[in-house]
């Protein structure tokens, strides 16, 4: 299969669909890059170490190091989605149910805006590309459950995992520090707390830039007339093409989300400010090794949980805990079900 850049180019100009699902993608990468990725730094810019528009050009610059440098070097999660739905063996089927897939997320999070409900980009892809496989497909056979299961996991993961490292790495430090002055800590932490922000913004990236390059891999494969991607080795263009888009979005802002995370939720110092970091950035490495696609925003968000509860339970803004439980109720039947009708449209339609 021709996977180079002049070739892709060549496609976009001559097929409507292939262009359309690029133009989808690198949209919700751009949006993921605004939305998601201020979570990184929220903690790092609430806790005074760093300005929000220095945190914020930092974040842009490891997103971008995030999806370059662990796609290059280990791309399950990118493969993880690619392989995930079977979209059959008919390429021109296949690529506009991938394109109704995407634009049911661009649906899904406008009414999901409206009406107030939280969404996670990440959650919306998965619930999209499975709709849209069981349209095409006239059942759940389209759907690898071997794959899919690992979206379970990574449920569990980013909860769980986010909320008990958090609370260990926040008790360890608690006891290793009583001892020292206090201002010398802070002085630690101010600048330990950049570098566990500038880890939380590389696996951001190397979390969800795999989940957008694993669905623009099976564009470029459709168009090639291949309906799987097992075995193929993602090229560099692509690679860059996806950290540059979200990169961009990242610099575009994000000052309400850091405040949303970083303040609203847990009043954090210093060293709890480090401690959820670490806690974030260890749950997604963990899950990027094991090709688990996570909600950054919820490993995120469970891990500084975990550090609040250090201190006590009482700490935690429950409201919080609330509004992720909606996003998982809410999202994989809404999106899917939106992607599943657009699919058939799509398909009755073209």
């Amino acid at each position: 299969m021709d996977i180079s850049f002049s070739y892709f180019w060549q496609q976009i100009t001559s097929n409507p669909a292939l262009c359309i699902t690029t133009l989808l993608t690198l949209g919700v990468i751009f949006v993921n890059g605004w939305t998601d990725a201020p979570n990184a730094i929220a903690t790092c810019v609430t806790t005074r170490c760093m300005g929000v528009r220095s945190a914020i050009w930092m974040s842009a610059a490891f997103n971008f190091l995030g999806v370059f440098v662990m796609t290059n070097i280990n791309s399950a999660v990118a493969s993880t989605i690619s392989n995930m739905v079977d979209f059959g063996t008919s390429t021109n089927d296949a690529m506009i149910a991938l394109c109704a897939a995407l634009f049911s997320i661009v649906v899904y999070s406008v009414g999901a805006s409206v009406f107030g409900i939280p969404t996670s980009e990440s959650h919306s892809l998965i619930a999209g590309l499975t709709g849209a496989a069981i349209a095409i497909q006239q059942g759940i056979g389209g759907v690898n459950m071997g794959e899919w299961v690992k979206v379970l996991y990574g449920l569990v993961l980013s909860l769980a995992l986010g909320f008990a490292s958090g609370w260990v790495i926040c008790k360890l430090l608690t006891v290793l520090c009583q001892n020292l002055d206090r201002r010398k800590a802070n002085g630690f932490f101010n600048y330990a707390q950049i570098v566990g922000a500038a880890a939380m913004s590389f696996m951001h990236g190397a979390q969800d830039g795999q989940k957008f390059i694993g669905v623009l891999f099976l564009g470029i494969a459709f168009s090639n007339g291949q309906n799987e991607v097992s075995g193929m080795q993602i090229p560099v263009w692509l690679m860059l093409l996806c950290s540059v888009v979200m990169a961009l979005g990242t610099s575009v802002g994000g000052e309400k989300i850091i405040k949303s995370v970083g303040m609203d939720m847990v009043k954090l110092e210093k060293y709890q400010g480090f401690a959820a970091d670490l806690a974030g950035a260890f749950c997604l490495l963990l899950s990027s090794v094991f090709g688990i696609p996570v909600s950054t925003t919820h490993t995120k968000t469970s891990s500084i949980m975990g550090v609040g509860a250090v201190r006590r339970l009482s700490a935690i803004n429950f409201s919080v805990v609330k509004d992720m439980m909606l996003t998982w109720i809410f999202t994989f039947p809404g999106c899917g079900l939106i992607s599943f009708v657009m699919a058939k449209l799509f398909m009755y339609i073209f």
